[in-house]
């Protein structure tokens, strides 16, 4: 088996084609948020409580892997849009949960939808193995 090097070009190419598709992704993503004038933080904080339900911010914040702080900021432009509301923990009288209104499951659903079918536009010209073999690699680098 031949053991294959990669010179520093080919580094840097492979680095700019990855930015250069995750820049295009990145733009697509908040394309397809236009119709509901939701940032991708925003949708990504709707998508955590319609998976996990209603929690504490501070759950929230890790996450979305944010500071607390900036979570507060994300509850309360989707509280002012009525997409999410904050209760009282019953466990807890001190302690607030946030849980999405009945609207932020309807548009949280709907983003859902809209980002598969931006997600499958994006990779739908791979055929089954690269799909497979590039989320193999993502994994492998997310890691």
């Amino acid at each position: 088996m031949t053991e294959h090097t990669v010179d520093s070009a080919d580094d840097e190419s492979l680095a700019e084609t990855f930015w250069a598709v995750a820049s295009r992704l990145r733009r697509q993503t908040r394309d397809s948020l236009a119709p509901w004038d939701v940032t991708p933080s925003q949708s990504r904080a709707l998508g955590v409580l319609a998976r996990h339900g209603e929690v504490r911010p501070g759950t929230l914040a890790e996450h979305l892997r944010i500071a607390p702080r900036s979570a507060t900021e994300v509850v309360d432009d989707l509280q002012t849009r009525g997409l999410v509301e904050r209760r009282p923990d019953p466990a807890d009288r001190r302690a607030t949960l946030v849980a999405l209104t009945e609207e932020g499951d309807r548009v949280s659903t709907a983003i859902r939808a809209a980002r598969r079918a931006e997600a499958d536009r994006f990779f739908g010209h791979l055929n089954d193995t690269d799909r497979a073999e590039l989320a193999r690699i993502l994994r492998t680098l997310r890691t």
